[in-house]
């Protein structure tokens, strides 16, 4: 994993990850991922050759790629057009582009503000 100024750590296309996969900073996916990620604090983005087969917990996680696997966001969750994602989705914003592929079940849950 590289680590840029901007505190992104990003996994090529090439790279297959099977396991947990933790860190306390936003993370670019381009590779193949199995198993977990935790990013409790920190963004998660699946680039369009990302393929992931994990549960997710982030604060803000993009898909651009495929995700199998169940997404729990503090924050937002963005599908991209060229998105493909089967699982459920739990997050206070959710945005869907025209295109993106969503097999699962949504729950907005709302914030205890004001």
């Amino acid at each position: 994993m590289s680590a840029s100024g901007g505190g992104l750590a990003q996994i090529g296309k090439s790279v297959v990850i099977k396991g947990e996969l933790s860190g306390s900073e936003d993370l670019y996916l381009d590779g193949l991922v199995e198993g977990s990620i935790a990013l409790k604090g920190n963004s998660l983005t699946v680039g369009p050759n990302g393929q992931v087969k994990a549960s997710i917990d982030a604060k803000g996680v993009v898909v651009q790629g495929k995700l199998e696997g169940n997404i729990q966001a503090s924050d937002r969750v963005e599908l991209r057009k060229s998105a493909n994602v089967t699982g459920d989705i739990a997050t206070q914003r959710i945005s869907i582009e025209e295109g993106a592929f969503l097999k699962g079940k949504v729950d907005i849950h709302r914030t205890d503000s004001k």
